[in-house]
């Protein structure tokens, strides 16, 4: 890996991409980087860790006038990514990774549904909202034919949990 590193070409690369991914059993991550230029998608970069760091330490192989020249990156919402990155590439766009935006939708989503079931529960109703979690956390396209029955008619029941759904969906159009 060192020989490719100090062998590859690393002009005009516009974008990158900052990920984890975890190589071995418990909590042991390797920190990629990718260019992701519409003309070209390939991996730059791979360190061990998941450090501040290791991440430092791409930047500094990248070298400044190269990272300080990036209009784009993306990255997960991990803090200390971000911190290196607003460090060393304040001024680049900084694209948040739509895997990560989605989980916290979903999460909050899930919650919202969580508290609506309580208090539906507590003031007498049917508990329609009771193992619904996946159902309106799947993508609309993967609903059975039954579950978008069921979700239609909890719609026409207006209830909260099913339009933040709808509101997750209108997100999705922003990925597109």
């Amino acid at each position: 890996m060192s020989w490719g590193r100090a062998h590859r070409d690393v002009t005009g690369i516009h974008s990158i991409g900052v990920d984890e991914i975890q190589w071995q059993r418990g909590h042991q991550y390797l920190t990629l980087v990718y260019h992701i230029d519409a003309s070209c998608k390939r991996r730059l970069w791979v360190g061990e860790k998941r450090t501040v760091r290791t991440l430092l330490r791409f930047f500094r192989w990248f070298g400044r006038e190269r990272s300080q020249a990036l209009p784009c990156i993306c990255s997960d919402m991990w803090r200390s990514s971000l911190k290196v990155i607003a460090k060393k590439a304040g001024h680049a766009l900084h694209v948040l990774d739509r895997f990560h935006i989605m989980a916290h939708l979903n999460k909050a989503i899930n919650e919202g549904r969580a508290q609506e079931a309580r208090a539906l529960k507590a003031k007498g109703y049917e508990p329609v909202l009771t193992k619904t979690r996946w159902l309106l956390l799947k993508r609309p396209e993967n609903l059975s034919a039954k579950q978008a029955v069921r979700l239609a008619e909890w719609l026409r029941d207006n209830l909260r949990a099913v339009r933040s759904d709808l509101l997750k969906e209108d997100v999705q159009f922003f990925w597109a």
